[in-house]
């Protein structure tokens, strides 16, 4: 009998609200520290639920991470006059730890309710191509919301900022945007396995995992050098041997659900070469009832359940139905993990996940 895994995908309204205004000023609240605390119990809680009502599965846990490295970056900005600027990598590294601890409450969650799981962060690395176009044309929004004054005021400081959504009221979110290449490997696949194996529920991938690019070899009397961050170079010595995988970091933020969907699809291809069999879904939370055609417009339509052949031509339209800066990178996502030989990609609230398993809410879709 196949396994089944579940690979849940965290945005950031399951760790950090993004969004919410100050009810007097109307000015959007940064999420403090407490806040994401409280938030994140609440999404444990909801996350042991399920896992109560569905024992012998596995599970892995996911998030993003751009409000998180947004803080970072402005709090390193600020204090610019006393300490050195920190790269979008090694904030990156920094927020799967601190985030994965936030997580790591699930643990809290289910021992109180009588099950003995552990949760468990896996740094990770993801490689991704050097010359991805999104480098040229940044699409990832990371920090905290502006209004549309304060997003042109850092624009003429030499910000990328783009329009992430409207909010309730009509009134436009502003955030700032970074790099977002492709994920094209996930360097520490093996150490999720073993987790796994142990019964360790992993968090992994934490905000699409760390860039990294394959640092390309100089060939100088007889050696190879290797030049990574900061001019580190690593050396040996040729002798007609095929080049090693040496990684550098990169300025860069990988999306999260596109990296939880190759997790995903890379896991299915690693248990079918060792023969084991094994059933993968993804479901990606985020804070709207699944994906609609007509969003906020009178003639609003929820899509329920999709195959693959029917995501793959609404989201193909020209122009593409879902906004690029929400719902397109997790249809897209969805849509790749599918592709990959996925059973099932769901989008949904993670209130209604049990409701969107039986098609009533969210959206799913599914190979055919």
């Amino acid at each position: 009998m196949a396994k089944k895994l579940r690979i849940f995908a965290f945005g950031g309204n399951e760790v950090a609200p993004v969004g919410v205004t100050d009810p007097k000023t109307g000015k959007p609240v940064v999420a403090d520290i407490p806040m994401q605390w409280r938030r994140t119990a609440d999404t444990c809680r909801l996350v042991a639920d399920i896992i109560q009502a569905h024992p012998e599965d596995l599970f892995i846990l996911t998030h993003g991470n751009g409000p998180q490295v947004g803080n970072i970056l402005l709090r390193a900005e600020y204090s610019r006059p006393i300490l050195p600027p920190l790269p979008l990598d090694v904030c990156g590294a920094d927020t799967q730890g601190a985030m994965g601890f936030m997580m790591a409450q699930l643990e809290n969650e289910l021992r109180t309710r009588g099950i003995e799981k552990q949760v468990n962060t896996v740094v990770t690395r993801v490689l991704v191509d050097d010359k991805d176009p999104d480098f040229k044309d940044p699409s990832k929004y990371i920090g905290p919301s502006m209004t549309k004054e304060e997003a042109e005021a850092r624009r003429k400081e030499g910000l990328a900022v783009k329009l992430y959504k409207k909010d309730d009221k009509g009134r436009e979110i502003w955030r700032r945007v970074v790099p977002s290449p492709s994920p094209i490997d996930i360097l520490e696949i093996g150490a999720v396995e073993l987790f796994l194996k142990a019964g360790i529920i992993p968090v992994t991938v934490g905000g699409g995992g760390v860039p990294v690019m394959l640092a390309q070899p100089v060939k100088e009397g007889g050696k190879e050098f290797y030049e990574t961050n900061y001019g580190i170079r690593f050396e040996r010595r040729t002798g007609g041997k095929e080049p090693v995988r040496v990684y550098a970091g990169l300025e860069a933020v990988i999306d999260k659900d596109l990296a939880s969907a190759l997790l995903g699809t890379m896991l299915l291809k690693r248990a079918k070469e060792r023969g084991e069999e094994l059933e993968v879904t993804l479901t990606i939370f985020t804070g709207e009832d699944g994906a609609k055609l007509n969003y906020q417009k009178p003639d609003q339509v929820d899509l329920r359940k999709l195959t693959l052949k029917e995501a793959q031509e609404i989201f193909n339209r020209k122009p593409c139905p879902f906004p690029a800066g929400s719902m397109g990178p997790k249809i897209n996502a969805a849509i790749k993990f599918v592709e990959g030989g996925g059973n099932a990609a769901l989008i949904t609230k993670t209130d209604l996940f049990e409701a969107t398993l039986a098609g009533k809410a969210g959206t799913t879709i599914v190979p055919c």
